[in-house]
């Protein structure tokens, strides 16, 4: 019989789609660090400067279809962590159960970690001459705690804690299509993303109408086909309204062709997508 032991590690899945931005998470974080020293986890985090969790906001599109997604951002907990490797002498070690911490006696000193983040998760403090970071908040989990300040101090449900074992992880990966930060880092982080759509790809809509007896008025069910390179990648009905969106979709040099059709008319144009948009309206001949 396999008597060998399964490694569970902490994960964190941030779901994009349901962050508004209320900065609890932030908050949670600074309550417990400022102020706050945790022998052999850390020393307390600067009141000012510093963002262990951080908000982003982006803004797609544009006139009447805008929309604004907000997404968490941590150290990611790297499964083959630079920071860790860059540590010769034990300053930034990875547990067992996936969480990296930054030891707060060896580290004191070692501005160059800083840098050796590619995300850029690593603060200096100034005054105390040390790198810093969020590590899970270790020090609650060691004592109990079934998940991190942030994760229960989500009040939207955006962020979900979780220890299993890798293959676990990415058979959950695989069913929720859930992604990560910058993957050609090949970092392998434990903080996936869900909906990461909203911060990494574009989205495409316009409203479309026709005259009608004298009378210009929406168009429903008018067939709206998005191509590229004579290839059709997705295809849609307008709404009651007339309107109209494709979305998850990527940048490129290469323009998209959009055609509309309906027994009203037809309507054609390349659009060059750099940046989401918004097309108005778009009238049937």
């Amino acid at each position: 019989m396999d008597t060998q032991q399964v490694i569970k590690t902490w994960n964190l899945v941030v779901d994009v789609e349901r962050c508004e931005n209320c900065n609890n998470c932030f908050m949670a974080d600074k309550d417990e660090y400022c102020g706050n020293s945790f022998p052999g986890y850390s020393e307390e985090q600067p009141r000012h400067g510093h963002r262990w969790i951080n908000i982003q906001r982006r803004e797609r599109g544009s006139g009447s279809l805008v929309d604004v997604a907000y997404m968490p951002t941590m150290c990611n907990q790297c499964k083959d962590a630079p920071c860790v490797k860059a540590a010769k002498n034990g300053e930034i070690y990875q547990r067992d159960d996936g969480i990296v911490i930054i030891d707060p006696l060896k580290a004191k000193g070692q501005e160059r970690l800083v840098k050796s983040c590619p995300y850029g998760h690593i603060w200096w403090n100034d005054e105390l001459e040390l790198p810093q970071k969020w590590y899970f908040d270790a020090h609650l989990l060691d004592n109990g705690w079934k998940e991190p300040r942030c994760v229960q101090s989500c009040a939207t449900g955006a962020l979900q804690a979780i220890k299993v074992s890798d293959e676990e992880m990415l058979a959950k990966v695989r069913q929720e299509n859930l992604e990560v930060l910058n993957p050609e880092f090949g970092t392998n982080p434990r903080i996936w993303y869900r909906n990461l759509y909203r911060f990494n790809k574009q989205h495409l809509a316009g409203s479309v109408v026709a005259k009608v007896d004298g009378v210009v008025d929406c168009v429903k069910s008018a067939t709206v086909t998005l191509s590229q390179q004579d290839t059709v990648i997705a295809e849609l009905q307008t709404d009651y309204f007339g309107d109209f969106k494709f979305d998850k979709l990527e940048t490129s040099t290469e323009p998209y062709q959009l055609t509309v059709s309906h027994e009203y008319g037809r309507y054609h144009c390349e659009v060059d997508l750099q940046n989401s948009i918004n097309l108005g309206v778009l009238t049937l001949e």
